[in-house]
């Protein structure tokens, strides 16, 4: 089982937006930066909401941070570029620019000096939002309470390191231009695409790159290789896409970050989920979905051409050996606890990096499902690609078969789990439920510090029972992934415990945890849906 993947977004390669994250900023008491004016405090919100929505928060943070504050280095084939402070602290952050400086950020890509942005901030899409919402958004940033923290510098190697370069980068890939509505659409379509083709960037993730890392035009949402990973196609191809998704699947989706019968969302699109999308009206994900719904299907790998150069059975005996107990041999997986396989759109993509990387880092718990264990200490780099295969070509999936042992030794360390140790062990879960489980009056801290493998089943059961009464509206992810967190330093910091059953421990209790929280609260009406 994994941690929170740690991953920043960057344009100039690919563009994206976990519980290691810091929460969104609240407005300061005392009104925040002096130079706020006379905002209303209704624009105030409105612009919170809409800097959710851009998901701000993820890039201009750093792990430990202040929100908003900056430094947080974010990866690019060309190197490490660092985020700035945003916040409106007038030496170091943005509290000296004016309305027309932060339009131009956004819509143009320059900074208050009339110099190029790296795209790193995805302005390719915010040049689509309206005056009124970037200032809606400058008027909430503007409310916050300054932070002294300077820009860190970046790491890019030449030419990239020459900031004018962007200017011939913008005049081939960059279009400036707000939002026009079309008219022949409906008002939810036009709110759906408002969203998704400008604050939310979706296609900044989820579209192929050129040679240049800039979108490939007429590819936009075909599904892309980004970091490491692979932001699937989300058009409305029925396979390989979105197209076979209903709208209350997508809302559920996005909201969640699960939908039974589609699998979970993980890794990038977990902590999005979790930082942005999770946060938006019912009304804006439905609008989100009905335009999704209507993007031209494409199409971008055949069966008939797929790589078929791996062993079949030995990925079968991969599969039945260490996965089919619980995603079953059909692949469907056990309804809102296990995942399907046949058919999750994770699965399907056209590259095999996600789940790859699910069967050397495992998955936290997402929603109603429970935790995943990590194989990466488990099974050789063969037997992941095998495997990987296997469940790709398997129940009608019908996805490439690209799954390649130099691909999983390269993705290994990139791919940080509880088998990483006392680094994992920095992820606080869950900030008021960890809180309630560090209270010395809780004694849940003391209980996890006695657990043995003798006491392991017991203690759990009492463990769960008292975070339940101690947080009686936490989920069942909630739960399982900060306690586990919680636990993560007292088991690597256990003598007892051999160095090579340090992760295999870790992963138990984490499944134990589940079990427990299943067994105490049956399986809701709501969770089924």
């Amino acid at each position: 089982m994994s941690s929170a993947f740690h991953f920043r977004p960057y344009a100039l390669a690919a563009s994206i937006a976990c519980f290691s994250l810091p929460a969104l900023a609240q407005p300061a008491q005392d009104g925040g930066a002096a130079n706020t004016g006379q905002a209303d405090k209704s624009v105030i919100a409105h612009g919170q909401y809409l800097a959710t929505i851009g998901d701000c928060v993820a890039c201009h943070s750093a792990d430990g941070g202040k929100p908003f504050a900056g430094g947080s280095y974010l990866n690019s084939p060309f190197g490490q570029i660092a985020s700035p402070n945003i916040t409106p602290d007038k030496k170091t952050g943005i509290g000296n620019w004016t309305d027309d400086q932060f339009y131009d950020a956004l819509h143009k890509g320059v900074d208050n000096h009339g110099d190029y942005i790296y795209p790193a901030m995805p302005y390719q899409w915010y040049t689509h939002v309206t005056r009124d919402d970037v200032m809606a958004i400058k008027a909430y940033l503007f409310s916050l309470a300054p932070v002294d923290a300077p820009k860190k510098p970046n790491h890019l190697i030449f030419p990239f390191n020459i900031r004018a370069g962007i200017g011939g980068w913008n005049a081939l890939y960059f279009k400036e231009g707000t939002f026009q509505p079309d008219q022949s659409k409906s008002p939810e379509w036009n709110r759906g695409a408002y969203i998704v083709t400008g604050l939310g960037h979706c296609a900044a993730c989820h579209t192929p790159k050129n040679a240049a890392q800039a979108p490939i035009e007429g590819q936009a949402f075909a599904g892309g290789s980004i970091d490491n990973w692979y932001a699937p196609n989300i058009t409305s191809d029925p396979k390989e896409g979105i197209g076979a998704w209903s709208n209350d699947k997508i809302v559920a989706y996005l909201k969640k970050g699960a939908a039974q019968g589609k699998g979970a969302a993980f890794g990038p699109m977990a902590q999005t989920v979790h930082d942005s999308l999770s946060h938006l009206t019912d009304a804006d994900l439905q609008d989100i979905a009905v335009y999704l719904k209507t993007i031209p299907p494409k199409h971008t790998y055949h069966e008939a051409k797929m790589q078929t150069a791996y062993v079949h059975d030995a990925g079968v005996q991969v599969y039945l050996t260490n996965c089919a107990s619980c995603h079953q041999p059909n692949g469907k997986g056990l309804g809102d606890s296990v995942p399907n396989l046949a058919g999750n759109g994770a699965v399907t993509a056209k590259g095999a990096e996600n789940v790859v990387r699910a069967i050397l880092g495992g998955l936290p718990a997402q929603e109603t499902y429970g935790p995943m264990p990590g194989f990466a200490t488990v099974l050789s780099t063969q037997q992941i690609a095998d495997v990987a295969n296997y469940v790709r070509t398997s129940w009608g999936n019908g996805a490439p078969a690209n799954a390649t042992q130099e691909m999983v030794a390269s993705l290994t360390p990139k791919t940080e789990t509880m088998m990483a140790g006392d680094h994992w062990c920095t992820n606080p879960g869950h900030g008021k439920l960890a809180d309630a489980i560090n209270n010395p009056t809780s004694g849940i801290a003391s209980d996890m510090q006695q657990i043995n493998q003798t006491t392991l089943v017991p203690q759990i059961k009492k463990i769960v029972a008292d975070v339940q009464h101690a947080a009686p509206g936490a989920t069942k992810a909630e739960i399982v992934n900060t306690l586990t967190a919680s636990y993560c330093p007292i088991v690597f910091k256990d003598q007892s415990v051999p160095a090579n059953l340090k992760g295999p421990r870790l992963d138990e209790f984490a499944t134990l945890v589940y079990t427990a929280i299943t067994e105490k609260q049956p399986q809701t009406e709501s969770e089924s849906q």
